[in-house]
């Protein structure tokens, strides 16, 4: 299946995401016996466990805490849900009711689902029987890209072509916030848009990324702006032959800590009817703005969709894809690769349902992933005379 950045007209075009605990020795132990710090898990492997035949193209996906089933939504308009646990996963619509559009986010509040979609409505569900609980029409004035849930379950944050970030209560359906900042236009004149969007762990400030690389870091309270970043690579124009743009900023993600923000894209394309530049990320120190890490992929390409840390923010697991879809582990320590692996199309979303257990999303399939530490490494014995 060709995979196209978006349709032209975004308004009218038709619709075809520990820290390693050290044990201290008791009182009797010996002073010389040094203290023994437990092994935090790092990947070394990613394995496909099962895969699941979707029923439509899926962007994105939420977790349900309770029942463990999975939801998700995509171009066919409806949400779905399944057990990720079952030997033979099955899929099954939540509700007959539906958007009019693409559903482009979708997140979990304590039972409750919330929805985004190209419609530019919000709907919230109820998880367990598919009833509509609330439903803002205009919620945005052009497309809604993203959402993002804080920690606590209490405030959804939504991006849209509009190039509005806008905070709502989860409980009341109240706009708490709106966010401008960034231009309605690229620097070439065409339409932006604001893909990405996420809540740093302690809910108080809200990343986003737009077409064109820049990243606004603000208060989730006020709006006011914390740190601004730029990554321009991720943004590819061609004055020439096509006079069209792609890439953008598709994924941001705060370390556990609070102390770093990743950046996901893709790098400079020379085609841009296709997702063949190398995947991207850029990692930076959310205090200064300095740049950690700069890496690019040249085997696996294409956008990177969705990125989260490790509880100890020593790893990112970061997926995506062109016509294929990838999910890597990196190191946060060095910026080299941990563990690799294709995983079915396209990659629109996925969730750490444990540090080893992942669920993926994407064009037309769904993947359980499991994720095993490295084979520990032995030095040959050597022997002395």
């Amino acid at each position: 299946m060709r995979i196209t950045d978006e349709p032209a007209n975004s308004e009218t075009a038709a619709p075809a995401a520990d820290t390693a605990v050290v044990e201290t020795p008791s009182s009797d132990a010996t002073a010389d016996v040094p203290a023994e710090a437990s092994v935090a898990f790092v990947p070394g492997t990613v394995k496909v466990d099962r895969t699941l035949r979707l029923p439509s193209i899926t962007f994105c996906m939420a977790a349900h805490d309770q029942s463990g089933r999975v939801f998700c939504g995509g171009s066919d308009f409806g949400l779905h849900h399944f057990d990720p646990a079952a030997k033979k996963p099955e899929t099954a619509a939540l509700s007959e009711s539906r958007h009019s559009s693409y559903v482009t986010g979708l997140v979990n509040a304590g039972g409750t689902l919330i929805s985004g979609s190209y419609d530019k409505s919000l709907i919230w569900w109820n998880a367990e029987t598919g009833e509509q609980i609330r439903r803002i029409e205009s919620a945005h004035t052009r497309w809604i890209r993203r959402l993002a849930l804080n920690s606590a379950g209490t405030k959804l944050a939504s991006v849209g072509d509009d190039m509005q970030t806008r905070v709502w209560d989860t409980t009341s359906g109240e706009c708490l916030l709106t966010m401008e900042g960034y231009d309605l236009k690229t620097p070439h004149g065409y339409p932006s848009m604001l893909y990405a969007v996420a809540f740093s762990t302690d809910g108080k400030l809200i990343a986003t990324g737009d077409r064109t690389g820049q990243v606004l870091i603000r208060d989730a309270s006020n709006g006011d702006t914390v740190q601004k970043v730029e990554t321009p690579v991720m943004y590819t124009w061609d004055p020439r032959a096509r006079r069209h743009s792609i890439g953008g900023i598709r994924s941001v993600a705060f370390s556990a800590d609070g102390s770093l923000v990743a950046v996901g894209g893709m790098g400079s394309v020379g085609n841009i009817d296709h997702l063949q530049g190398n995947s991207r990320i850029e990692v930076f120190r959310l205090d200064t703005g300095e740049r950690v890490h700069e890496i690019e992929d040249s085997k696996y390409k294409g956008l990177v969709e969705q990125m989260q840390f490790s509880a100890d923010n020593k790893w990112l697991v970061a997926a995506g894809g062109d016509h294929g879809g990838f999910l890597s582990v990196w190191s946060m320590e060095t910026g080299k690769l941990l563990a690799q692996e294709k995983v079915g199309n396209h990659i629109h979303d996925f969730t750490l349902l444990s540090e080893q257990s992942i669920v993926t999303v994407g064009h037309d399939h769904a993947s359980m992933v499991t994720l095993a530490a490295a084979e520990p490494t032995t030095e040959p014995e050597t022997t002395t005379s």
